[in-house]
């Protein structure tokens, strides 16, 4: 038997942390614009990561000048769903402290990027002040909870937003370190005394995600989660849980012992078990997960090394219980939740688009300005949704009229304008500020579309329902491991080319293509689209055809003009 292996510089770091206090308070007091390794990665618990400008970054060093320093900021709130007033202090926020924009993310969170050093204590004060936190919002605990967006006033949906604000709340850190750093509360003033009855002293092994869905709308695509946690009803009554797990998108090019996976349906649990049962899946990940590679600390890889057999034994002792088989599931749906939609309640919602989530107010489309007049006169309750858009919510049906003349008047495109790949496309930021980021997504995206789009018309396609997916590295951010076609950047300006997942997010795609360059992304789905008109059968989406071929044969037809050498 090999011995076990040292755990990483960063399971020491949190460790010796004092639960995520470090050398924080001194740090950020200090003057400068950057903080050390260290500080870097215990502020992200805190919900911040330190970031540079990239397109910067060489001329300064020409120069002889330190890189453009500053933070992201990531607000946690559960299952996307803000008041009025939180949404419209957030926006006022973007001005004061960031660069201008709020950024909505694939887990239905803010993002605030361009904050200073100096800035990020008032920053995130200011954020507690709307009744929203930061804390776990980054960091190798369980970060925002992702739900079904659809604000429809019934039982279901009552009890899946219920669901997801519980298990925020539960699943917080225990520590009052976060507090004392930004909030100014009172130093514990014995700190032996201090616990994690959740996370213990070194927290989880990596970041940890959880989604909660219904089969009838999986927008979230909660396969991809550590957790995806499946909701079962029988009208408005509520049967259980099925809980999936291991599932995680992020990996390593060239090395093949990290891969994306959906997560396996292992057990169900009962209506008032849903909390007992996180805890112990959890617990399973923390006392097991690998403390010495990062890059293989998921969860999937814990269940790929042990087997699902194992993991249900071990998960039935946390419980405390044997559990249930998952039950059947019916298909898997994506419902449109964009456009208008009655509540159920008497008022309705509006979907609105917002390209690669960027909310700002850019030449003569100014989405930033249109929703923050929307949010003030007509008092809508925003929900971000994991597609990167906003649904305003609790709008009167006298408002319907004035709403669409105020969002045409500051050009916002709404849902109808919209081609359907346009409309199910999704862009992490990457460049500049993303520091993993080998190639560009959101500065990208709306070239790529459009590309596509005209390919798509090419065939006739153009109506076709097809999710495109493009990150600018292979952590996959914007889960383009799922859904029709995954674009994943490389090096700069080539890409991987993924296809032959599914649209309702239940099937993985596989790599067509290694490196291909942006220019030649549509010209290699081109043969792929021609083929798709041509042959498919009945009732296939594109991703499905793609998977019935298989990767041969379609790389057999799909021959970019410059692939890059390895």
């Amino acid at each position: 038997m090999s011995p076990p292996r040292p755990p990483s510089g960063v399971e020491r770091l949190k460790a010796a942390s004092r639960f995520l206090r470090g050398e924080l308070a001194a740090e950020l007091a200090n003057p400068g614009r950057e903080v050390s390794d260290d500080a870097y990665n215990l502020l992200k618990f805190h919900g911040t990561y330190e970031q540079h400008d990239r397109d910067t970054a060489t001329e300064r060093k020409q120069r002889g000048e330190a890189k453009d320093f500053s933070f992201m900021v990531r607000v946690r709130m559960p299952g996307g769903v803000l008041t009025a007033a939180q949404y419209l202090a957030l926006d006022a926020l973007a001005d004061r402290y960031g660069n201008g924009t709020l950024r909505i993310t694939t887990r239905e969170g803010v993002q605030f990027h361009g904050v200073i050093k100096q800035d990020l204590k008032a920053s995130i004060a200011a954020i507690n002040q709307t009744l929203l936190t930061t804390q776990a919002a980054c960091g190798d605990v369980v970060r925002n909870v992702t739900a079904t967006p659809a604000p429809r006033r019934d039982a279901v949906h009552a009890r899946i937003r219920a669901d997801a604000a519980m298990l925020s709340a539960a699943l917080l850190p225990a520590s009052r370190a976060y507090h004392e750093l930004f909030l100014d509360e009172a130093a514990q003033a014995a700190l032996g005394t201090e616990a994690e009855p959740l996370y213990g002293p070194t927290y989880l092994p990596r970041k940890f995600k959880i989604g909660i869905a219904t089969p009838e709308d999986n927008s979230i695509d909660v396969l991809t989660n550590d957790l995806g946690i499946i909701a079962l009803f029988e009208g408005e009554r509520l049967l259980g849980y099925n809980f999936a797990l291991g599932g995680g998108l992020g990996m390593t090019h060239n090395r093949k012992d990290t891969y994306p996976r959906l997560a396996t349906p292992l057990c169900f649990v009962g209506p008032d078990d849903l909390r007992r049962g996180v805890e112990a899946v959890i617990a399973l990940q923390r006392d097991f997960g690998d403390r010495s590679d990062r890059r293989r600390a998921r969860l999937k890889y814990l269940l790929d090394a042990r087997g699902l057999d194992w993991a249900k034994r071990a998960l039935e002792e946390y419980f405390g219980a044997p559990l249930a088989p998952p039950r059947p599931l019916p298909p898997f749906q994506i419902p449109e939740i964009l456009g208008w939609h009655a509540q159920g309640d008497g008022k309705f919602w509006l979907g609105v688009p917002v390209p690669a989530g960027r909310i700002e107010d850019r030449g003569t489309k100014r989405v930033r300005t249109a929703l923050r007049a929307v949010v003030t006169r007509f008092g809508a309750d925003p929900v971000l949704t994991g597609q990167q858009d906003i649904l305003l919510s609790n709008l009167a049906p006298a408002d319907r009229g004035p709403v669409e003349t105020l969002l045409r008047e500051h050009g916002v495109l709404l849902a109808e304008a919209l081609t359907p790949l346009a409309r199910w496309s999704l862009a992490c930021p990457a460049l500049p500020t993303c520091g993993l980021a080998l190639a560009e997504a959101e500065r990208v995206h709306a070239p790529i579309v459009a590309a596509i789009e005209a390919e798509l018309a090419h065939f006739g396609l153009r109506d076709e329902r097809i999710s495109l997916r493009v990150t600018g590295c292979p952590n996959g951010c914007a889960r383009p491991y799922g859904g029709d076609i995954g674009i994943v950047g490389r090096m700069p300006g080539y890409y991987a080319l993924y296809v032959g997942g599914d649209f309702a997010g239940t099937r993985l795609s596989f790599k067509l293509h290694d490196k291909i360059a942006e220019a030649d992304l549509a010209t290699a789905l081109a043969p792929l689209f021609a083929a798709f008109a041509a042959e498919r059968e009945a009732g296939e989406g594109f991703g499905d055809f793609c998977a019935r071929l298989g990767a041969e044969a379609l790389r057999e037809r799909s021959l970019p003009a410059r692939e890059a050498a390895a």
